[in-house]
């Protein structure tokens, strides 16, 4: 039984579709008026991982995440840069697609725009105004906050505290819009301005609020109550609860079953050794274009299914370091078997395979375990790591069967299998997923007379050079192989079927 942790009653709670063999997922997106940073890239691949298990645990998934295509923001940056807010809102979606693209995020099964649904938003506040829950000032439409009587669970806020903390933002000369019935009421719609975006309404001209979008989105698309809402833990206050009031107080049923929060992104700062939350006044601010122009995209992933999506995680070289050496270790069994697969010979089996075949066996229920249990991937990882240390010490420096290389091969497709649903492509040739660099070229020209081809045939001609070295006892070009090698982040083996080279773990 699958158990998630619930924002809404925090506390973890078996997990109950509300209808058999189906999930409804919404997971809120991005506002496109910026490239998007690593904090946001953390949550997208979270919720990709939820995603990702559901569907291996056999879940038809309807996942569903929005486009703030219309915002202050947006039109803040469209009047810098001279354009319009549909050129800056279209290509900063385009870039979002393909950032997402670029970490293995899947694309949802519905994105929809804000702009596109904005007859259900005009819908969703016509209800919540003939309820009594919301009013008209000036074109303006607010939702009234103490109408709804459950506002600040999800929070675990208390109205009264926050209009205290209102108060004093008064005080302080950081007043709310006089048109306001409450400080605390918030915009569901917003009277048009000069220059912006605008859309006809029973209130006048105008453009939805933020809160309001991601209501009338998911219960157009996924209908009332769906199962699953998920977002960053940013989002919880106010953006979750807002949704929550106005929703639960327009249609009068549950809103989200589930609510889960992805923990927030922290920079470790190399100074004070403290990590710290990312920001632009700290200038830690990191984009994730510009971090997958030094890190490959596999290896963030793997910095982010290391750390549980609800804990804060730590972004920094170290961190990286160990996520880069973890990814090595898997790469390095895949290859390790492709290896012995290749290289088997017809004698008899020295593997006890029906005893492996269980320990594989107790590895998938093991890593179901892990994930059943909120989608722990760290647990989920270890049981993967515990897996490769196990075949490792199995295979030690045996040569296999022919016989048993059907077995290895099942091994192999089995790793790949669980590191797929965590969203870490491992294994994707016969060789290393991450290849041979291309100066290894240059070392099989400088010392084994390699005149043009691959990077695997360079390593091939290195390997035989480095033979011929040691039969002709030259030790000193030998060990040039292997330092040349060691230099591009290789390591050689030796093994009774030969000499291979396996990346430096």
């Amino acid at each position: 039984m699958i158990r998630i942790y619930n924002t809404a009653t925090r506390a973890k709670e078996d997990f109950h579709t509300k209808e058999l063999g189906k999930v409804g997922m919404y997971v809120c997106g991005p506002t496109v008026y910026n490239y998007i940073h690593i904090g946001n890239a953390r949550t997208f691949i979270c919720f990709d991982v939820v995603r990702r298990y559901l569907r291996w645990r056999g879940f038809e998934v309807t996942f569903v995440q929005n486009v703030t295509d219309v915002d202050d923001k947006i039109i803040n940056k469209a009047n810098e840069e001279g354009k319009t807010a549909g050129e800056i809102a279209a290509e900063y979606t385009a870039a979002f697609i393909e950032d997402m693209h670029a970490i293995g995020v899947e694309d949802p099964d519905v994105r929809p725009k804000a702009t596109e649904e904005i007859p259900e938003m005009i819908a969703l506040v016509q209800t919540l105004i003939e309820g009594g829950h919301a009013y008209e000032a000036d074109g303006d439409v607010y939702f009234a906050v103490r109408s709804y009587a459950g506002y600040g669970a999800l929070s675990g806020r208390d109205v009264d505290e926050m209009e205290s903390g209102h108060r004093e933002l008064r005080a302080q000369g950081q007043g709310t819009e006089e048109r306001k019935r409450d400080p605390l009421d918030f915009a569901l719609w917003k009277a048009a301005k000069p220059g912006e975006p605008a859309w006809d309404s029973p209130w006048g001209r105008g453009r939805p609020g933020w809160h309001c979008e991601c209501s009338a989105m998911s219960r157009k698309y996924l209908g009332l109550p769906f199962d699953i809402h998920g977002g960053g833990a940013d989002l919880c206050f106010p953006h979750h609860e807002n949704e929550m009031a106005q929703s639960c107080a327009a249609y009068g049923e549950g809103f989200a079953n589930y609510w889960m929060h992805s923990g927030m992104l922290q920079i470790r700062n190399s100074d004070t050794g403290e990590a710290e939350k990312m920001s632009k006044s700290l200038g830690n601010f990191l984009l994730l274009r510009d971090v997958l122009g030094q890190v490959p995209a596999n290896v963030l992933r793997m910095l982010c299914v290391q750390t549980h999506y609800r804990s804060p995680m730590e972004y920094s070289p170290e961190r990286l370091e160990e996520a880069a050496a973890a990814l090595e270790r898997i790469e390095n069994l895949i290859a390790r078997i492709d290896w012995a697969c290749e290289n088997a010979q017809d004698i008899p089996s020295p593997f006890d395979t029906r005893a492996l075949g269980s320990m594989v066996r107790s590895a998938r229920n093991d890593f179901i375990v892990a994930m059943d249990d909120d989608f722990n991937t760290a647990g989920g990882l270890g049981v993967i790591f515990g897996l490769v240390s196990a075949m490792n010490a199995e295979l030690g420096d045996q040569t296999i069967a022919d016989a048993d290389a059907p077995f290895f091969k099942e091994v192999r497709a089995f790793v790949v299998e669980l590191m797929g649903v965590l969203g870490v492509e491992v294994g994707s040739s016969g060789e290393s997923a991450s290849g041979y660099p291309a100066e290894v070229v240059d070392l099989a020209r400088e010392l084994a007379g390699f005149e043009d081809g691959t990077p695997e045939e360079a390593v091939d001609a290195l390997l035989a050079c480095r033979a011929d070295a040691r039969a002709a006892k030259d030790f000193s070009r030998a060990d040039a192989v292997r330092d040349g090698l060691t230099g591009l982040g290789f390591t050689i083996e030796d093994t009774p079927q030969g000499a291979r080279v396996i990346f430096s773990a």
